[in-house]
């Protein structure tokens, strides 16, 4: 059964898939005849005896395909599809301005690399860099990033700038997870092991 449809007049949907599923969700899916879009990205890889470059999912996980959302058994039924992202049961659409930035990038064979989404006000973890270990908020000032250290005692705060490729976002915790509704901003050396 093929899947035919004017492909212009509908959105894109991000379809969530099983680790390391990306490449053969993504050829099943054109050989039943959806529109898809794959970004993937170079990246090498050390092993003990050689070096190896590798074609990556730029979004680990996930394929972008244009479907009718009422009629999206067919890709939901392709080994690896696990859902299409959405609210409950109801698939919501990628902005399609940002899908056609992606297919841009993509298209202009300048390199590429997955980097995490960090907002202001997010809890971070300094990884690299003369401050690795401290963890604080990450506020924006004019283009630049800076870690926010406070001393609660004396309800004062210092700003650390700092380089965005320092920086990985921290989980947030649980709505679960019992504690105090607002974790203090100290920034804590971790441990070296």
């Amino acid at each position: 059964m093929e899947y035919h449809c004017d492909f212009n007049s509908q959105p894109w949907f991000a379809v969530r898939v099983k680790s390391r599923s990306e490449k053969s969700v993504a050829a099943i899916a054109r050989y039943n005849g959806f529109e898809h879009f794959l970004p993937l990205y170079r990246s090498r890889r050390r092993w003990s005896d050689r070096i190896k470059s590798l074609d990556l999912p730029l979004f680990p996980g996930y394929v972008f395909c244009r479907i009718d959302p009422a009629s999206r058994l067919q890709l939901l039924t392709i080994p690896g599809v696990q859902h299409i992202v959405g609210a409950g049961k109801t698939p919501l659409p990628v902005n399609d301005a940002e899908i056609a930035a992606l297919q841009a990038a993509a298209q202009s064979g300048l390199p590429a690399e997955p980097w995490p989404f960090l907002k202001a006000g997010q809890r971070v973890l300094l990884e690299d860099g003369p401050l690795a270990g401290l963890e604080g908020l990450l506020i924006e000032i004019r283009k630049n990033y800076r870690l926010l250290l406070s001393v609660t005692l004396l309800n004062r705060w210092v700003a650390v700038e700092i380089e965005r490729d320092w920086v990985t976002p921290l989980r947030e915790p649980s709505a679960k997870t019992p504690g105090p509704a607002f974790a203090s901003p100290l920034a804590v050396r971790r441990p070296y092991v």
